[in-house]
């Protein structure tokens, strides 16, 4: 099991969305073969992220989700056969961000924070997208997590 760790200080979610999202890391859990863990999902303003993705990134600007692994992705197969306690490392999802693409792309603004948050929890567990062999089986595994918890376009 994963332990959610989420923070929320300025009250941006609901505690439905909240409960939505934490079901949502145990259902990816399972489909990654995750064992027992934890990681942080922390919900922020556009400035904040913005903030964030300018110190990490050197991008000026608001995104959607920023993830902090604690492991490098050439860790990952060592780290799931030893079936430790892993600290996944840290989520951030800006809310504005993601009502304003629920609303451009026509669906849930849940879907869209799932979206967000499955995406994040990829990137800490070692996919990425930089290529379009590596983008092709990260989008597919987000949207069999997604629809396996019911959060459907």
């Amino acid at each position: 099991m994963i332990d959610v760790q989420v923070q929320d200080q300025h009250h941006l979610l609901e505690d439905q969305h909240l409960s939505l999202l934490e079901g949502l890391v145990q259902t990816a859990a399972l489909a990654l073969n995750l064992g027992d863990g934890e990681v942080s999902v922390t919900f922020v303003t556009d400035e904040e992220i913005r903030e964030l993705n300018r110190e990490y990134r050197d991008k000026d600007r608001p995104t959607d989700v920023l993830s902090f692994p604690m492991y490098e992705k050439e860790e990952w197969p060592r780290l799931f056969e030893d079936d430790e306690y892993l600290i996944l490392g840290d989520i951030i999802i800006s809310v504005p961000r993601a009502k304003e693409q629920a609303e451009e792309l026509g669906h849930s603004f849940e879907r869209e924070l799932g979206f967000l948050l499955v995406h994040g929890l990829l990137h800490l567990v070692g996919y990425d997208h930089d290529n379009d062999q590596h983008a092709e089986r990260m989008f597919q595994l987000q949207e069999e997590i997604l629809n396996a918890h019911h959060l459907f376009r």
